[in-house]
């Protein structure tokens, strides 16, 4: 075979290759069976259209880009393109001959191109059609030209040798078997053509075929179904997943776009953005474990093909909890205050705890501050009480701010607080103390009655009325005297007064106790013992004797001379004068004696009489009387002066009449008397000690004591009423204490 028809034999594969030769500077143009020549002038300006190649090669102009048609200059330079869209060849760049064939006649100096399309072979190709090969050319003649041809073995082709008007003979590619461009894209065949001559000879040329794709196969994702974790809070952007499909074709028709399907939620495609070219899915909105934990979509991949081809998928997205909800305490009740005597396990709070987290993130503990006399107890799911755990004492510790801290167990863990203040009420639980148990007070003798020989002072550490402190002295007899009449104490303030003078000769100690009561309910109280050195002459020059200076109605009233006391002797009458005046001297045995005197004014008031139990020592006992209106009757003149008596009180009991009673002044202290009841017993000290005085009223049922302050000048009214009435007339008593700091002879 000939080098032409080796030439020739190049261009029998799966596309077809025109050599154009360009022959500058000539006009002749002439067309063989693969072969174009054109010549043009040098220097064409660039964009100058040369030819048509489509029309010139009788090429569709429609299937260009398909045949993926393309120019090959054999040339250091690339003088020449192609408009794939017309098939118009054109000038890229200028041509200068000198520089192609410097040394060239003009009329040997060519620009050699060739142009290589694709003779495309579909997969989706009917078995049976027939592909054109290009046939062989033998220069000999006659039996020695071409006489058949041969293809090399393969499944899906073979040829058919046929012959031509001329008696030439050519061969077709005939499709035997379905292609499948996925599972074999090109096919590698020898065709081989042999002569009649004899000997037999042959040349051969290489068939390839490449089988062009069509749209037959979907996009497919790697997997149906995804299952993706993702945690909330992720930044907007975050890549949530990259989906993958693969499409097995190849140009458009493998060309993938990806979509949400109609049975994804708007608020879904709202959180997530789907790249619709390269499948990524990221994190659109903002997103929160404790409002949506799932999300579901579908996407669907659609190649571009002709006819489109979709494939899809289903993906389960999963928020994952952050911890980022602190957990939260919510206080549903708290007693406050209590007392300071509450009961062990008495519930004091109740305590709710949550976190919107969940898993570890949301499992809460609730804990109080250790070396607290209280602990937590768990009464339902998340749910607790804060019980008394040890005994309290308001004296120690009088309020708590108890602080209730809630930590879930996330990493890190967070944390929430709140700090209730428990207060303790007070509890008369404390009996009042004295500095000391014993104390000695040392006293000289000849002392000034009304002297203040200490101040004796108790602590209670208990709150208010607990811890208001009376002072009393324990009543004991020294000597046949009562304490009460040799020592005085101030019941607020704990000062303690002689009210005697002391003689050392006569009586060296006094041991008594004082009393320090609280004014809780019950009063708590405890005791001190006091020694005491003195003088004992005092006794002797302290006692002391009374009698009247001055006396308005010597019949009414009687003096008891060693105690002081001040009886009526008689009812009031109403002819009795409404004012009465009572002077009294005291005098002591001392030598020389010194004495003090009391006026006492006493008036007579028509008005009732309420006791006021609130005294120091003992309690009033005391029954409602009321002075009557006498009315005289007179009888018989013979009767005996005894019997008229005995008529005349027999007609006043009878007769009496109750007038309308006005209370009492409330800064006043009554005391009741009767005929021969006491009106009072009067101890006088000197004025510059603490005051007192004391009342004694003896009635048929007891003794009333009334201890009260008397600074100077004070005045106390004292009503006598008979026993036996509702209303009376009242005799107010008016004491009027004399200076007792100036001493006067008897």
């Amino acid at each position: 075979m000939n080098s032409h028809t080796r030439r020739l034999s190049r261009t029998m594969e799966s596309y077809e290759r025109y050599v154009i030769l360009a022959i500058i500077f000539s006009f002749a143009r002439y067309t063989s069976a693969s072969v174009t020549h054109y010549s043009i002038p040098e220097e064409m300006k660039e964009g100058s259209v040369v030819a048509n190649l489509a029309t010139d090669l009788g090429l569709d102009v429609k299937t260009l880009n398909q045949r993926k048609m393309r120019l090959d200059i054999i040339a250091n330079k690339k003088y020449l393109d192609l408009n794939k869209e017309t098939g118009e060849l054109y000038v890229v760049e200028k041509i200068d001959r000198e520089h192609i064939c410097p040394t060239k006649s003009l009329a040997s100096c060519y620009l050699k191109l060739e142009v290589i399309l694709d003779n495309p072979v579909m997969e989706n190709s009917p078995i049976g059609k027939r592909f054109s090969l290009s046939n062989a050319v033998d220069p000999d003649v006659g039996s020695n030209s071409v006489k058949t041809y041969h293809l090399s073995e393969s499944e899906q082709f073979t040829i058919e040798v046929q012959t031509g008007r001329d008696g030439s003979k050519f061969a077709d590619l005939i499709l035997k078997q379905t292609l499948d461009r996925e599972k074999q894209a090109v096919h590698n065949l020898i065709l081989t053509a042999v002569d009649g001559g004899t000997p037999a000879r042959s040349g051969t040329a290489s068939v390839i075929v490449h089988v062009l794709d069509t749209n037959d196969n979907p996009p497919i994702f790697d997997q149906s179904i995804y299952n993706v974790k993702i945690m909330e809070n992720s930044p907007i952007g975050s890549l949530v997943i990259d989906l993958n499909a693969t499409d097995l074709d190849e140009g458009l028709n493998s060309d993938i776009s990806y979509s949400y399907s109609l049975y994804t939620s708007e608020k879904t495609q709202e959180t997530f953005n789907l790249n619709p070219a390269t499948g990524e899915i990221t994190v659109k909105g903002m997103l929160n474990y404790e409002h949506f934990r799932i999300y579901d979509m579908e996407v669907i991949a659609a190649d571009k093909g002709a006819t489109s081809l979709t494939g899809q998928c289903t993906i389960k997205i999963l928020v994952e909890d952050m911890n980022d909800n602190h957990p939260e305490i919510s206080i549903k009740s708290f007693q406050s205050p209590v007392t300071e005597n509450i009961e062990l396990d008495t519930v004091i709070a109740v305590v709710s705890v949550s976190d919107k987290d969940s898993g570890d993130n949301g499992i809460v503990d609730l804990h109080i501050p250790d070396n607290m006399p209280f602990k937590l107890r768990e009464s339902s799911d998340n749910y607790y009480e804060l019980v008394v755990s040890e005994p309290l004492d308001r004296e120690k510790v009088p309020e708590y701010d108890i602080t209730f801290t809630v930590t879930d167990r996330g990493s890190p863990p967070l944390s929430d607080n709140e700090t209730m203040t428990l207060e303790l009420l007070d509890v008369n639980d404390n009996v009042p103390q004295f500095p000391q148990s014993f104390y000695t007070i040392r006293v000289m003798e000849n002392n000034a009655p009304g002297a203040l020989l200490s101040s004796l002072t108790a602590f209670d550490p208990d709150l208010h009325e607990n811890q208001y402190l009376v002072y009393f002295i324990i009543e004991k007899e020294i000597a046949n005297t009562s304490m009460s009449m040799l020592f005085s104490i101030n019941p607020e303030n704990g000062n303690l007064y002689a009210l005697k003078t002391f003689d050392y000769e006569i009586e060296k100690e006094f041991l008594f106790h004082i009393e320090a009561r609280d004014s809780g309910s019950p009063p708590l109280s405890s005791l001190v013992a006091k020694v005491i050195a003195l003088d004992t002459d005092s006794v002797h020059n302290s006692r002391i004797t009374y009698q009247f200076l001055q006396v308005t109605d010597a019949t009414l009233f009687s003096l008891d001379q060693y105690n002081g006391e001040i009886r009526t002797m008689r009812m009031f009458s109403y002819r009795d004068p409404r004012h009465q005046r009572l002077v009294v001297v005291a005098k002591d045995n001392g030598e020389p004696a010194l004495s003090a005197t009391v006026t006492i004014s006493l008036t007579t008031m028509e008005t009732a009489v309420k006791a006021y139990s609130d005294m120091t020592e003992e309690p009033l006992e005391y029954d409602i009387f009321s002075d009557i209106n006498l009315y005289l009757v007179i009888g018989l003149g013979s009767v005996s002066f005894l019997l008229l008596i005995t008529i005349l009180v027999t007609i006043v009991i009878k007769c009496q009449k109750p007038k309308p009673s006005k209370a009492a002044p409330p800064s006043r202290n009554s005391v009741i008397s009767e005929r021969n009841s006491t009106i009072a017993d009067s101890t006088l000290v000197s004025n510059d000690a603490y005051w007192y005085s004391l009342f004694l009223a003896e009635t048929r049922k007891g003794k009333l004591v009334v201890r009260q302050p008397l600074p100077k000048g004070s005045r106390y009214i004292v009503s006598s009423i008979p026993r036996g009435t509702g209303l009376t007339d009242t005799i107010s008593k008016i004491f009027r204490h004399t200076d007792m700091s100036k001493r006067t002879a008897p």
